[in-house]
């Protein structure tokens, strides 16, 4: 019985691993879709419930996303996107959204729910830490003053403290703002392959006027707009020849 299970297991495992070999490898970047194709909004939001899941800086999921669904919206959108084929062909197109402002509010939830969880037992010395965690850890980190007198003070402390051991230093304004920029990157990215194993394609685009895009979608002022992904199915002059990577051994290196 326990070999049965170890070979399913092991036969379940390299299956995912080849799939998810060719989900990479099948994922281009596409300038431009075909509108006539008979696309499945369904799979924008799967593919974004699968997004919420990914991986994120002491679990605050700092992120929003926005479906552009709409035939007028799209096309205003796209022109604030500079008039690209693949925003104007697109079927949807999806905005992700930094919310380094609510650190505060997604903390007290984090904190909220690890309460309940831990409610009526003696708590391990883990799930104790776990809790210092966001009621010190998370406000020392993020709480900074529009003067950035805080920040300043962190930094000193932090480099005071660096001389004997370890300890966080990403605590600017700017540090935290790349912070919450690199956490939404990685829920895009699981976006980006979970439409690419639906049979659709995808353009992750930098080029837009980030201003009309905030005021496009009224968003408030501790909000960012990190990317835009389109999202449709590729027409083939969409896909812009093969792909070229630099070689493995020059990025690639062993510690």
């Amino acid at each position: 019985m326990g070999s049965d299970f170890y070979n399913l297991n092991y036969i379940v495992m390299n299956n995912l691993s080849e799939a998810f070999d060719k989900i990479v490898n099948r994922r281009r970047s596409s300038r431009m879709y075909d509108q006539n194709y008979d696309f499945d909004h369904g799979i924008v939001q799967k593919s974004l419930e699968r997004a919420v899941l990914a991986p994120n800086s002491l679990n605050l999921q700092l992120w929003e996303f926005y479906r552009v669904v709409s035939e007028d919206k799209k096309q205003e959108l796209a022109e604030i996107c500079l008039g690209q084929k693949s925003a104007a062909t697109a079927n949807e197109l999806v905005v992700f959204v930094t919310r380094g402002d609510l650190w505060n509010k997604r903390r007290k939830q984090n904190l909220t729910v690890l309460e309940k969880r831990f409610e009526g037992r003696e708590l391990t010395k883990g799930e104790k830490n776990t809790l210092d965690e966001y009621k010190k850890l998370v406000p020392f980190i993020y709480f900074n003053d529009i003067f950035r007198i805080t920040a300043a003070i962190k930094k000193f402390f932090g480099f005071i403290g660096g001389l004997f051991q370890p300890v966080p230093r990403t605590v600017g304004n700017s540090d935290l703002r790349a912070d919450v920029h690199k956490n939404i990157a990685l829920a895009a990215q699981t976006f980006i392959l979970s439409v690419t194993a639906e049979g659709y394609d995808t353009c992750a685009m930098n080029g837009f006027d980030g201003p009309k895009v905030k005021k496009f979608l009224k968003l408030p002022f501790g909000a960012e707009v990190s990317m835009v992904v389109s999202v449709g199915k590729a027409k083939k002059e969409g896909i812009y020849g093969a792909r070229y990577r630099v070689p493995n051994e020059e990025v690639i290196f062993k510690v």
